[in-house]
């Protein structure tokens, strides 16, 4: 299958590159960015041609694997979608609902197969505890801590500006609604509010009554880096086990899994451009949410 990769940072270098670089089913054909001199640097490092046209390289492939910011993410998967490529995107899907919309809209209409890549989800440990946990049910709440600490010299997202503009909401955020949604259900109503700094708060309630709180920042003091992931219900607690192996390690397991949905024709893997929009459409409410005056 033959990828075109678009995007030059660090996550589509690190993860999206490599892990299509040493798969054995994949082909990574070339590499665009919106920087030409970056993505020069990256086609030379993989062996592969560097594109200054987006059409072109979508022309040239059969499958795209995008890591840009999700704005721009978004307009190249509709025309990838419209040109008959497959999907294999990164979270979040986009930064508004209209614009999920329109990529999950145009990945019906060609009938590509699609995936968004949240990384829990295509590491076996994590994909194993969300499957057995669903399956378990009877959870009554869940709570959330993900805080980093990104804005510092040394992190290779430190000087993302999508990242500086939109926050942990929005970058993080998607990670947790990944894990939440399949084993509490849908989200029917948000609540959120602000902390210091990029930290955030939510609360959620679920399909059935569940809820769940999530706290999240980009912007955490180093010393007070933490994550924790806990399921309260009938069957006691539950914790979501640190992922095992690489980001590369777990994109690799996603282009299995696209790969298996094109080769058998099926369009409902639980991560497909849907499920994407669905985690978009909680985003959005709950930065809505954050901007609504406190009740009098």
């Amino acid at each position: 299958m033959r990828f075109g990769l678009f995007g030059t940072g660090h996550w589509a270098a690190e993860t999206h590159a490599a892990a299509l670089d040493a798969h054995p089913k994949a082909d990574l054909v070339g590499v665009w960015g919106r920087n030409p001199d970056r993505a020069a640097a990256l086609a030379t490092r993989y062996g592969v041609r560097a594109f200054d046209d987006v059409d072109a390289l979508i022309e040239a492939c059969d499958a795209v694997a995008v890591a840009l910011p999700p704005d721009v993410q978004a307009d190249i998967a509709v025309r990838a979608a419209t040109a008959g490529r497959h999907l294999l995107l990164d979270k979040p899907l986009a930064l508004t609902v209209a614009d999920a919309d329109r990529v999950v809209d145009a990945a019906a209409q060609s009938g590509v197969a699609s995936l968004v890549f949240f990384t829990g989800r295509f590491q076996p440990n994590v994909a194993g505890f969300v499957a057995a946990t669903a399956a378990a049910g009877g959870w009554h709440t869940a709570n959330v801590i993900q805080f980093a600490s990104i804005f510092r010299t040394d992190s290779p997202y430190g000087q993302s500006p999508w990242r500086r503009q939109h926050g942990a909401l929005w970058d993080i955020g998607p990670h947790a609604l990944a894990i939440l949604l399949p084993v509490l259900g849908r989200v029917t109503q948000v609540a959120a509010t602000d902390g210091p700094g990029d930290l955030v708060h939510l609360m959620l309630t679920h399909d059935g009554g569940a809820t769940s709180t999530v706290s999240l920042t980009l912007d955490a003091p180093p010393e007070a880096v933490a994550r924790e992931f806990v399921f309260y219900g009938d069957n006691g607690i539950e914790r979501v086990p640190p992922g095992d192996g690489s980001p590369a390690t777990a994109f690799g397991v996603a282009i299995d899994q696209l790969l298996a949905e094109i080769d058998a024709g099926t369009r409902d893997h639980r991560c497909d451009v849907r499920f994407g929009r669905e985690v978009v459409t909680v985003l959005a409410d709950a930065e809505a949410a954050r901007t609504q005056p406190p009740p009098t």
